[in-house]
């Protein structure tokens, strides 16, 4: 099974549940009603805040600590010098 089939399946299922409980169809147990229908329809925006939250941190982590990778570094400065000699080469002014 590949990573998109499984995440589809297994959206398909959550987002079934989602609307079961939505819906009444399905009570969730030990939870008052009158807090599953408040919280039910701010759960989709606070799931996606958190993931672009979750995102912002893991892209900010990476760059901070992208100076302690030495040889990315590295490797990633002699590509920017390259592509400068070459864009010179070509006659294009750069800096």
């Amino acid at each position: 099974m590949t990573r998109a089939t499984r995440f589809t399946s297994y959206a398909g299922v959550l987002f079934t549940l989602y609307a079961l409980v939505w819906f009444s169809v399905i009570k969730v147990p030990f939870v008052d009603a009158h807090v599953t229908d408040e919280l039910l329809p701010v759960l989709p925006w606070w799931l996606l805040v958190s993931f672009g939250s979750y995102s912002l941190g893991s892209l900010g982590v990476g760059l901070y600590t992208f100076n302690d990778v030495p040889d990315a570094y590295e490797g990633l400065m002699k590509e920017i010098a390259e592509a400068k000699n070459d864009l010179r080469a070509k006659g294009v002014t750069v800096d």
